[in-house]
């Protein structure tokens, strides 16, 4: 009996064995290529998936990133323009006056690649200027004062937006290397604080930079003998453009990553539309004429910065367009059909400033 019991177990155990070693022969190559296969037409779309998924969510990225920039950039021209007194339209801008008097173009700064679009004279407020003591001989010089011995003061300031096209490369755009796209630059030609103790007002009207902090000078672009009777005429001393004083200070970048496709205007007379069909008293006209198309509007070719204008009643409406798609890829242009990829923005301004108020 127990022979016959030990004789069961070993077959049993013999069985077993053999099992266990059929079981730890491992897969088969085909067994292997299938899997593998398998694995490849299961894992290839989901890794396209995720890809697509990584390139959608940069796209969105740089597109809210523009259009938060544009929008910044807009809300930066309308505070900029509530102070205007006077804003050039592109008449007095780039065309010549029946007397022969050039636009005041070749009166302003002339940046490679750059074209005014927007340019106006505005009231600064300059904080802390003014002394309170009337006295001549004890007055506080500008450079001194303090809250308590100095009230502010305004001059006047002549500001231009550029619409700037650098076709350099540059490492501060991406795609790096490439030529940055189109930019938004803006000058300042600052009156400086009059001095009324000076022995020469009329060839030196201001304090000198001894006497005055840098944001209470004069600009040494700035032409005192300005008159606004006559916007055209002494606008500027150009001269005063290779001042260093002057490039330290200009210009200033407002936005960059415009777009720089030519791109025809929405329609012919859209800034005859948008100022509400504008008109204008002529000498020896009974009733009063309308402003035209091509005095309301500055711009260039491109169209993706320009301003609609309306000097007599001391309005803008200021557009301008991004292009979010050349934060990806240098050759990016416009295109009708991908409109949410070049953000637009626009606002109208009625500048409030006047002079002695």
């Amino acid at each position: 009996m127990k022979n016959l019991l030990r004789l069961l177990l070993k077959t049993q155990q013999q069985q077993n064995r053999s099992k266990q070693a059929q079981t730890e022969k491992g897969m088969t190559l085909v067994e292997l290529l299938v899997g593998a296969i398998m694995a490849f037409l299961i894992i290839t779309p989901m890794l396209g998936f995720v890809v697509d998924m990584l390139n959608t969510d940069r796209r969105e990225q740089v597109k809210s990133n523009t259009e938060q920039d544009v929008q910044a950039a807009v809300d930066f021209i309308a505070q900029d323009l509530n102070q205007a007194i006077y804003i050039y339209d592109n008449n007095t801008l780039n065309n010549a006056a029946s007397d022969g008097t050039p636009g005041i173009r070749s009166q302003l700064p002339n940046p490679a690649g750059g074209t005014p679009i927007l340019v106006f004279w505005k009231r600064q407020q300059i904080t802390k200027a003014v002394s309170v003591d009337t006295n001549p001989t004890t007055r506080t010089l500008p450079i001194n004062c303090t809250p308590a011995t100095c009230n502010d003061t305004y001059v006047r300031s002549l500001v231009a937006y550029y619409l700037v096209r650098d076709n350099t490369p540059s490492i501060w755009c991406q795609p790096s290397g490439a030529s940055c796209p189109s930019r938004i630059e803006r000058y300042e030609i600052k009156e400086g604080v009059r001095n009324p103790n000076s022995p020469d007002p009329v060839n030196q009207p201001y304090y000198n930079n001894n006497e005055a902090n840098p944001n209470q000078r004069v600009s040494p672009a700035f032409n005192s003998n300005f008159d606004f009777s006559q916007p055209r005429r002494r606008v500027t001393t150009p001269a005063g453009f290779a001042d260093p004083s002057f490039i330290g200070q200009n210009p200033q970048v407002l936005v960059n990553y415009i777009d720089h496709t030519v791109v025809p205007p929405n329609e012919p007379q859209e800034c005859e539309k948008a100022l509400g069909n504008p008109t204008a008293t002529v000498p020896g006209q009974l009733a009063p004429v309308a402003v035209l198309e091509s005095t309301l509007r500055v711009s260039d070719p491109v169209n993706s910065f320009y301003a609609c204008v309306d000097t007599a009643r001391n309005l803008a409406r200021v557009t301008i367009r991004g292009n979010s798609l050349r934060r990806l890829q240098a050759d990016a242009s416009y295109n009708p059909n991908n409109q949410a990829y070049f953000p637009t923005a626009s606002v109208q301004v009625q500048g409030r400033g006047a002079l002695g108020r």
